[in-house]
């Protein structure tokens, strides 16, 4: 029949899909209540259309401040892990020493463990030292969060690098650092910008080990969590719809350069 041989012929493009319409539904339900004007405390049920939360997306008390603080935490985790993971990716990948297997194994432990392990055992750590728990706590154990993360990104990047490129450039009397910044860094940048992306995501979006080490600090998801024991506030929505129309933006300006660089390269 046609009909079957269509479906046979396209099944892969229709599987992927409906499993992009499936992972984006969640992020349109958000995008779609945060125009709802809700008539009690819980934004669960649409009930007429309204810009309020748009217009005053900081109406919620001390939504904002929470908000300001992961952006923080986000921005230097990512920093400290991106640099920290680059390193140790090239390490890894250019370099011969002792424990070298060891070390290799032991970076994909955090990404193994459940959190709550991790997060138990940093609070344990952090008490144990006699650390104030706050910002400081909550960014040590973000970076190492997301160091496992950051160095399996690049690793993928610097292992698919071809040497003799570095090679040429000294052949051609370019020194350590210029060859470093001119050819190797240029080559590794789309591993490394692609770690530093997931670092921010998973820093920001955290919940259970931020929990663990805030002390009293509140970041966004832990706003989020207290909220929806008595009320959810439409700008929860709001901002999330916000986070995701920046990520899409992000994610498509990276692939209009991409092209462009593409077309430009071309003869």
């Amino acid at each position: 029949m046609p009909v079957l041989r269509w479906l046979r012929r396209h099944l892969i493009v229709i599987a992927g899909l409906l499993t992009l319409a499936y992972m984006i539904l969640p992020n349109i339900v958000v995008m779609v209540f945060s125009f709802n004007k809700p008539n009690g405390r819980f934004n669960y049920s649409w009930q007429r259309f309204s810009l309020d939360a748009w217009k005053d997306p900081c109406g919620v008390a001390d939504m904002c401040g929470s908000l300001s603080l992961s952006l923080q935490i986000a921005v230097w985790a990512t920093v400290g892990a991106t640099a920290l993971g680059t390193m140790i990716a090239f390490a890894l990948v250019r370099y011969r020493f002792r424990a070298r297997g060891a070390i290799n194994s032991l970076i994909f432990l955090p990404m193994a463990m459940p959190e709550v392990v991790m997060a138990a055992s940093l609070l344990t750590l952090f008490l144990n030292m006699g650390a104030q728990l706050g910002f400081w706590t909550i960014l040590i154990a973000h970076i190492m969060f997301c160091l496992s993360f950051v160095v399996t990104a690049v690793k993928a990047r610097v292992m698919s690098m071809d040497p003799r490129l570095e090679e040429a450039a000294r052949d051609l009397y370019a020194g350590p650092v210029q060859a470093f910044l001119r050819v190797t860094l240029p080559i590794a940048a789309p591993g490394i910008a692609a770690g530093a992306l997931l670092a921010f995501a998973l820093s920001f979006d955290d919940f259970i080990i931020t929990n663990f080490n805030a002390g009293s600090t509140v970041t966004f998801p832990m706003f989020v969590w207290g909220s929806a024991q008595r009320g959810t506030p439409v700008q929860i929505n709001v901002i999330g719809t916000a986070m995701f129309i920046i990520a899409v933006l992000v994610v498509l300006a990276g692939q209009l350069i991409a092209n462009r660089r593409k077309n430009s390269a071309r003869p």
